[in-house]
């Protein structure tokens, strides 16, 4: 393969740019795309909310420790290759201002409205790259709520949405100035052709890394469904292991099984096929030397093998 057809890795911010033209007419859900993940605790369960109140000072550290699952800024994560951002949303109950929080376990001091006005900067300086940004959760989120933060969504990103429509490949954005890709996991969506349906999203909910892959096996063997689904590499603890083991972390857990899941990834292929893979998520994507992404983008080396598969 010569320099002209291979993927450049070892600088990921703008690796879509720089991706050979043999993908630039693949959908964006026949390519493998690296993610990260952004949440142990799907929302904060009913005993760690009533443990923080009654003893914040104890509980909040712990939680802390179990819910951190990336370091530094998305703009960071979109520096290090990542192009799929996994985004549980929240209202902070009697809270009179239209503000919203990401819910990982604890609300975030990051307002939903700072992040995604910096992707939208970070965009304007990377003008050939699209992420992918999924909305889900939305605890304690009202219809009117829901309408004021996609009114957010639409104003901030404009002509540099996406479509529900389109068949996204790299060369459709590029031709249309498209960047990003909408998912919004809640019917008041509807209505909203700016806003997708919610991406699909293998999570095996266990923390054994061994039967992690064996859960995702078990959905490739049943076939992957159409448009964009992710593959989940992060462990998961259950909100009494994380109160119980205050001495422990998910970074801790997750980086010791880290040799088993890259090698199980580097197993896998994007395309067509029942058993491909698009997206992939995993936790502190940006440790190792930021080796988890540039061995997701890699994959994408394997179309270009087998162009039949795309």
């Amino acid at each position: 393969m010569g320099d002209e057809e291979r993927i450049c890795i070892s600088c990921c911010a703008d690796w879509m740019s720089e991706m050979p033209a043999g993908l630039w007419d693949v959908p964006l859900w026949n390519l493998a795309i690296p993610d990260k993940q952004s949440s142990v605790l799907q929302s904060e369960p009913k005993v760690l909310r009533i443990l923080d109140t009654l003893f914040p000072c104890l509980v909040r550290p712990c939680i802390i420790k179990w819910a951190t699952t990336q370091d530094g800024s998305i703009c960071n994560q979109l520096d290090l290759g990542i192009r799929f951002l996994d985004l549980r949303i929240a209202h902070k109950r009697k809270d009179p201002d239209e503000v919203f929080y990401f819910a990982h376990g604890i609300y975030s001091l990051l307002t939903v409205q700072e992040a995604l006005t910096e992707v939208a900067h970070w965009l304007d300086q990377h003008t050939k790259e699209v992420v992918i940004i999924a909305l889900s959760a939305f605890d304690d989120m009202n219809l009117d709520q829901h309408q004021d933060l996609i009114h957010f969504l639409i104003r901030t990103f404009g002509h540099k949405i996406c479509p529900s429509n389109v068949t996204p490949s790299v060369r459709e954005c590029w031709n249309h100035s498209y960047q990003v890709i909408l998912t919004y996991d809640d019917l008041a969506a509807t209505g909203h052709d700016e806003l997708w349906p919610k991406c699909d999203y293998w999570w095996a909910n266990t923390s054994d890394p061994n039967c992690v892959i064996s859960y995702l096996e078990e959905r490739k063997e049943e076939g992957r469904p159409d448009g964009f689904v992710a593959a989940g590499l992060n462990l998961t603890e259950d909100a009494w292991y994380v109160v119980s083991h205050p001495c422990q972390s998910l970074r801790g857990m997750t980086l010791s099984s880290y040799s088993l899941l890259l090698n199980w990834v580097k197993q896998q292929r994007p395309g067509l096929g029942k058993t491909c893979l698009n997206i992939i998520c995993a936790d502190f994507v940006g440790d190792f030397s930021n080796e988890f992404a540039q061995l997701v983008i890699g994959l994408n080396q394997k179309l270009l093998r087998r162009p039949d598969i795309m």
